[in-house]
């Protein structure tokens, strides 16, 4: 071959079946190969399955039946996958409800399983988990300007999915705390003026 040259591409399953050069049986069984492979590395969804089987051109009368059958087993399990994603991602990283959604939405998780995963984390659940992540934002910004500190608390949890009032309730609510612990007045961190949410 010569240098600079590039070689045709592959043959799609989806061609070689047109071709004849693969049964329909062949095909689920190399899809089947694929999809097993893929939930041995994590778990996935049944949307993120078939985008992947997509991108390889398996056609749908191969993938359809094998997602279905793999659902009847229970290999695909997107409820479970839901739910399992909300408890780690609330209790691990601290993300909020509105993240989580997202974050289910982006994987193809469905309306109403998303909603009965995020059931799991209430409103006293969220907001504990900011006030955590509100304290450990604050005191890793120690020793520097005020308004600097702030700022950076209230970005952390605003890219964990928290409302901004939330967000600077809680921080205030950090910085008090950590200055009555310092003793420091309320009147000398804010410099007395008001700190609306």
């Amino acid at each position: 071959m010569e240098r600079g040259r590039r070689r045709a591409p592959r043959p799609t399953v989806r061609e070689r079946l047109e071709a004849g050069e693969i049964t329909l049986d062949e095909a689920t069984e190399k899809a089947r190969e694929h999809v097993l492979r893929s939930l041995t590395a994590a778990p996935r969804t049944r949307a993120q399955l078939t985008e992947s089987l997509a991108r390889k051109d398996y056609p749908h009368e191969v993938v359809d039946p094998l997602l279905d059958r793999l659902e009847e087993v229970g290999l695909i399990d997107d409820a479970a996958y839901a739910a399992m994603l909300v408890r780690t991602r609330h209790a691990e990283r601290g993300a909020s409800r509105r993240l989580l959604a997202q974050e289910l939405r982006r994987k193809g998780i469905d309306e109403g399983t998303a909603a009965d995963a995020l059931a799991q984390v209430d409103d006293d659940d969220e907001r504990e988990a900011a006030r955590e992540l509100a304290v450990r934002r604050v005191a890793r910004t120690r020793g520097l300007d005020r308004d600097v500190r702030i700022r950076r608390a209230v970005g952390a949890l605003a890219r964990k999915g928290y409302a901004p009032g939330l967000a600077f309730e809680l921080v205030r609510e950090a910085l008090d705390r950590e200055a009555s612990d310092d003793g420091v007045s309320d009147g000398e961190l804010f410099d007395g003026e008001p700190f609306d949410a």
